[in-house]
């Protein structure tokens, strides 16, 4: 298996897992039409999941574009989120940006996250 693979253990699953993530103590970084959300962990993996609401997000190429765009950002920079979990938060607004927009918004947000939790 190669470094940057996304597992089965890098996913948050359950209500438990995110209910963990919004009563601890957390990071936040937001945009108009997303929201991270992040908090440290002891698990030895970085997880990362999502909440894309039908409410915001009407179609579901649209909800699964943003998915699978915000892991591969994961993915690819999981060695800079050690030991931490990520909850992506969808806004209203969210389904009608473009796949480009959502790119940027997710790099930038991740930077973003990233240089608040190491002040932190």
């Amino acid at each position: 298996m190669g470094l940057y693979e996304f597992t089965r253990e890098q996913r948050l699953l359950t209500s438990k897992d995110f209910r963990k993530v919004f009563d601890s103590k957390t990071t936040r970084s937001a945009c108009p039409e997303l929201i991270f959300i992040a908090c440290p962990t002891k698990n030895q993996h970085s997880r990362i999941g999502f909440i894309l609401a039908k409410k915001h997000i009407k179609h579901a190429v649209k909800r699964n574009l943003i998915r699978r765009i915000a892991r591969e950002h994961f993915r690819q920079f999981q060695h800079q989120f050690e030991h931490k979990d990520i909850i992506v938060l969808a806004r209203k607004g969210a389904g009608e940006l473009n796949r480009k927009a959502i790119n940027t918004i997710i790099k930038k947000m991740l930077a973003k996250l990233e240089r608040r939790l190491l002040e932190g």
